[in-house]
């Protein structure tokens, strides 16, 4: 049994832990953050939450211990849509055991059923064939390939772009029950 709860200052440690390369911090933030990941940095992103676009999460298993962290960002309100950011289970030890897609069918939940979104997006670097596939056994739908979007050192990485809609979100919990 995994939970979702607000992301605290008190598991900025962890996060900061896990984040242990330059490009892990990219895969996982973006452009947002700079290596090392620093509280203060984190203090920002926990500050974008007021702005009412940004849900933060902390994934937690059922002894109560951080394992994971993940993100809805870009809230549109008006056009009922987010972007699953931010994704990661922290140690390797718990990765490619179900429980990166039970934060992402959870993150859903609360998006499709709390928010009443109509569609939710994310992107992947192509090479994390893990996390994709992990994405597609949720229900996402690869839409694109953005090629060379972001240069990591002197190499560039491209980005497969994924969504669902509700009505699909609705179809794979039928389909799974």
């Amino acid at each position: 049994m995994l939970i979702l709860r607000s992301f605290e200052p008190e598991d900025d440690k962890k996060l900061i832990e896990w984040i242990n390369s330059p490009d892990l911090l990219v895969q996982w933030g973006g452009s947002d953050f700079d290596y090392p990941l620093t509280k203060r940095q984190l203090g920002k992103y926990r500050k974008r939450m007021q702005e009412g676009r940004l849900r933060i999460y902390s994934a937690v298993n059922e002894e109560g211990e951080v394992i994971g962290h993940i993100s809805l960002d870009y809230i549109d309100k008006k056009n009922e849509s987010a972007r699953i950011c931010r994704v990661l289970v922290g140690r390797q030890a718990d990765r490619g055991r179900g429980t990166g897609q039970e934060m992402v069918r959870q993150i859903l939940h609360t998006a499709f059923e709390e928010m009443h979104l109509h569609r939710v997006s994310l992107g992947v670097f192509d090479f994390n064939l893990p996390a994709a596939a992990a994405y597609e056994k949720v229900g996402f739908v690869t839409e694109g390939r953005l090629r060379d979007k972001v240069k990591v050192g002197e190499e560039f990485w491209s980005l497969l772009e994924m969504s669902m809609l509700k009505n699909e979100w609705k179809k794979k919990i039928q389909d799974d029950v």
